[in-house]
């Protein structure tokens, strides 16, 4: 069974603001509460190609995993994905323009996990919307709060 999870929010700031915050990976633990570091491992800036370690804690497991940024235009879209592990996944970023001049970014993971993964698929996915909409709704109190 596969995993597709989107989420979007409504964010008080300018798009290219939110989209420069939310794409740059060293912020991805500021925002991101399953999330507890970030390390390239390509030379900045980030570009499609470009390569990073994440460490994340999920359903209480430890999980460690590279993404590669598949496709990047910036201000709009922001795409990276793993093949490694026992949850291949793609993560999707997408930002336009709401008619009182913020931003609405979109969230979606997507994936099609195996072995235990596919019994877990429908919990993984409650709990991925779960935390999606508490990393985005940090995200929004960053922006709208700080000069982050």
């Amino acid at each position: 069974m596969a995993v597709d999870v989107e989420t979007s929010i409504e964010i008080d700031a300018a798009r290219d603001r939110v989209a420069a915050f939310a794409s740059d990976p060293g912020n991805a633990p500021r925002w991101y509460v399953n999330i507890s570091s970030v390390v390239l491992e390509t030379p900045p800036p980030v570009t499609v190609g470009s390569r990073m370690a994440f460490v994340a804690h999920f359903l209480g497991r430890r999980i460690a995993y590279t993404y590669e940024v598949r496709e990047l235009v910036d201000g709009e879209r922001f795409v990276m994905s793993t093949a490694e592990g026992p949850f291949p996944m793609e993560t999707a970023y997408t930002w336009s323009d709401t008619a009182e001049g913020g931003t609405r970014m979109t969230l979606r993971n997507r994936g099609e996990p195996s072995g235990f993964g596919q019994l877990a698929a429908p919990v993984m996915a409650r709990a991925m919307r779960r935390a999606n909409r508490r990393d985005l709704q940090t995200l929004k109190s960053l922006l709208e709060n700080t000069t982050a």
